[in-house]
Order: C-alpha cells, then sequence, then structure tokens
C-alpha cells in the first residue's frame, strides 16, 4: 500500500509515476479526498491555535473580568465540539483513503521502462545458445503425453481442465527439481529454507496485495475461511508479519517450496496446454527483506539467483524488464526470466524478480531497526520465483528432446533423478 501522507501532499507526482502503469483508476477521487483532507486539516490547525489563545485569554479573563470568562468558556465549548467533529471528520476521510488505496498499485521505479504490454519489455540480456536439431521440435505436451509421464486426460478427471496427473520418470523429475533447486538456493546462495503451511488467512493475503484486488483469482475454503496460497510469497512474507527486525541481520534470505493453486480466471484462453498455465503447480520461492538503501542491489542478486538454475539446467534464456503497463500490482520494478521453447517457438515466462519496496511492509507492518534505538523504519520485501518447476519440467523436454522421442536428463540433475533418460 502507498503511504497515505504521500499520496495526498504530492498527489500529482503520484498521478505521474502512475500513469506509467496507464490510465490510472480512482486518481480523481484520491485527489478529490487528499484535498479534502487537507482543507480539514488546515481548519483543525487553525481551531487549535484559536483555542490555544483563547485559554491564555481565559487566565487574564479570570481575574478581570468574571463574565467575560464565562462567555469565553462557551465560545470554548463550541469549539471544543468543532473540534471533535474535525478530528472525527479526518479520522474517518483517512479510513476512506486506507480503503481506496488498497486498491491503487505501487508506484513504478525511476528505472521501469515506458509501454502498454509485455511486447514492449526490452531485453535485458539474453543467455545460452538454443538447441539446434535437425528434426522438427514437438511440444511437451506431445512429448510427455507419448512417454506416457504427463496425463492431462485423468488430470481433467480427476478435477477439471488445467490439471495434470505426473507418472513414474515424470513425478521424480519434477520431485528432483525441487531437492535441486532448494539445495542450490540453500547450500550456495544463502537462503534458509521454511516450509510454511499452504492455506492462510485473509490478512496473509493483503498482506502482500493480493487482496483485496484480486480474490476472485483464489481458491479458498468457507467455515472457516483459508485461502489456498497462489505462492510461497505470500506465508513467506508474512512470517515477519507485525514485527520490528533487527536491522544488523539484513537481508533475510528465504526459499521456501510449496504447491501453488490459482483460478487464472482472466486467462481464457491463453496458454492452456500443457503445464503452462496450471491451477494447481510447484514452485520454489525465494524471498528477501532488505535494507531500503541497498534493496535494488539485493534484486540484481535475487535474479542471479534464479538465473543460475536455468545456467546449470543447460537452458537457453533471456532476462526482460518489465514496462509500466506489464508490471504487477504490488511491485515497483520486475525482471522476467523467459526460457525458451523450441516445441512452441517461443520464450515462456519462468520466473518473476520483483522489489515491492516498502508497498507489501506497509501492508503488513513489517519493520526494523538501524540500531537498538533507533527508530523503527519499514523494510523493503522482495521475491522471484527460483523456479516455476512444471515449466522448468516443460523446458527439459523440449529442449533436451530427441529424435526417437526420448528425453535426455541435464547432467546437473541425474543425482536426484537416477537416470540419464527417459524413453527409448
Amino acid at each position: 500500500m502507498l503511504d497515505l501522507r504521500l499520496v495526498t501532499d504530492k498527489l500529482e507526482d503520484v498521478k505521474r509515476r502512475l500513469s506509467l502503469r496507464g490510465p490510472v483508476k480512482d486518481a480523481e477521487r484520491l485527489a478529490e479526498l487528499g484535498a479534502r483532507r487537507r482543507a480539514l486539516i488546515r481548519d483543525s490547525e487553525s481551531l487549535r491555535h484559536e483555542q490555544k489563545l483563547a485559554g491564555e485569554r481565559m487566565k487574564d479573563l479570570l481575574k478581570s473580568d468574571p463574565t467575560g470568562a464565562q462567555t469565553l468558556r462557551l465560545e470554548l465549548k463550541e469549539k471544543s465540539a468543532r473540534q471533535k467533529q474535525l478530528d472525527d471528520e479526518i479520522k474517518q476521510l483517512e479510513t476512506e483513503l486506507e480503503e481506496l488505496l488498497l486498491f491503487i498499485p505501487n508506484l513504478p521505479h525511476e528505472t521501469v521502462p515506458p509501454g502498454t504490454s509485455s511486447e514492449e519489455n526490452p531485453v535485458v540480456r539474453a543467455v545460452g545458445q538454443a538447441p539446434a536439431f535437425s528434426f522438427t521440435a514437438r511440444p511437451h505436451w506431445d512429448l510427455g503425453t507419448e512417454l506416457g509421464i504427463l496425463d492431462f486426460e485423468r488430470g481433467a478427471k480427476l478435477s477439471g481442465s488445467r490439471f495434470t496427473v505426473l507418472w513414474g520418470a515424470g513425478a521424480r523429475l519434477e520431485r528432483a527439481l525441487i531437492q535441486f533447486m532448494l539445495d542450490l538456493h540453500t547450500r550456495e546462495h544463502g537462503y534458509t529454507e521454511v516450509l510454511p503451511p499452504f492455506l492462510v488467512q485473509r490478512e496473509a493475503m493483503a498482506g502482500t496485495g493480493q487482496l483485496p484486488k484480486f480474490e476472485e483469482e483464489a481458491f479458498k475454503t468457507t467455515a472457516p475461511e483459508y485461502f489456498l496460497i497462489p505462492t510461497a510469497e505470500v506465508p513467506v512474507t508474512n512470517l515477519h508479519r507485525d514485527e520490528i527486525l533487527d536491522g544488523a541481520r539484513l537481508p533475510l534470505r528465504y526459499v521456501a517450496y510449496t504447491p501453488c493453486f490459482r483460478r487464472e480466471a482472466g486467462a481464457a484462453g491463453r496458454d492452456t496446454r500443457g503445464l503452462t498455465r496450471q491451477h494447481q503447480f510447484d514452485k520454489v520461492e525465494l524471498v528477501k527483506f532488505a535494507d531500503p538503501r541497498t534493496s535494488y542491489d539485493e534484486l540484481e542478486r535475487l535474479t542471479a539467483d534464479a538465473e543460475d538454475v536455468l545456467r546449470r539446467l543447460g537452458l537457453s534464456y533471456r532476462v526482460v524488464a518489465l514496462c509500466g503497463g506489464d508490471l504487477g500490482f504490488s511491485a515497483a520494478k520486475t525482471y522476467d526470466l523467459e526460457v525458451w521453447m523450441p516445441g512452441q517457438g517461443r520464450f515462456v515466462e519462468i520466473s518473476s524478480c520483483s522489489n515491492f519496496e516498502d508497498f507489501q511492509a506497509r501492508r503488513a507492518r513489517i519493520r526494523f531497526r538501524r540500531e537498538s534505538s533507533a527508530k523503527p523504519e519499514l523494510v523493503h520485501t522482495l521475491n522471484g520465483s527460483g523456479l516455476a518447476v512444471g515449466r522448468t519440467l516443460a523446458a527439459i523436454l523440449e529442449n533436451y528432446q530427441q529424435a526417437d522421442g526420448s528425453v535426455t536428463i541435464p547432467e546437473a540433475l541425474r543425482p536426484y533423478t537416477g537416470f540419464e533418460r527417459i524413453g527409448k
């Protein structure tokens, strides 16, 4: 959530920065409420000054003019009542502003490029060489089905569309990828592994920005109400909700494997084949809590940690900087990692690495102290997929496919799978 004072005191600058995302919904309502709040505060401060002066006059009148003192006492009573009314109006207005701010996205960082859609995201760097095949590359959904490791029909029979059953070597490859990623991030990148709950309360979803704006995208239970997590970002970020962290320990680095659950209600017709856009999928997530002075350095390191998975798996990929129109609701800046899918002839997002600055921390009330006696400050939160496991599995099938329909296993994964090939 944006800082209320920033929005109301520097509204034009806020509107200018938000315009990078496109049309700013509720901007005029923000302007109206902000102007009203400023006017009420001016009235309140003026009235307090009048009360102070009247109180000083009262001391003299009590000695020299009892009748005048009585009249002034009545005036002070009226001013006191008006003061309470103004304070109540300001409090009510600030509550309305805060509720409105829950639907306002984060301010883009100054380095976010302009643009209206993903087609305008500039490529920061391209890494690796795409495989050259002597045959026509096939998509993973055909390969996986023929190899007997991906079963879309039985997934649909059990749960409906966008669910998949993994069999045999496919299930083992998924498990191997999870273990490989966790080992890499904990042993070499310095992250602490966390295994959080997969069901969270409403406040946790609101703390990271999923609610209230995107409630229709979430799966939830009723009586009692729990939300199935759309990403480990939600429970891991909320581990420190309502806490004041020791600044000397920053940055904190956590990694978590979880299944993720998303309705994908707004994605009808997009990437519905295969493993790209499932209602349930596995993901290894990287989360950081950083000092605001160094959070953008930490974003570069987090992105490099996610890239390392792709490099070690020998997958060709590119890093793109999200333009303003493609930036996620809570993010101030995001890099997407896109892996090459030869069977589809395109790059597919496999990780988003974002700095949220203090947007989530303000919602979740996560602060830190630079020193024991220092005033608490809002921490900066960051996260990124390290990586989306199902999409990584799909990328391996497409990039390591052989002419006979088999698939070789990247060398880095073989100690985890126990086999070098799937198929013939």
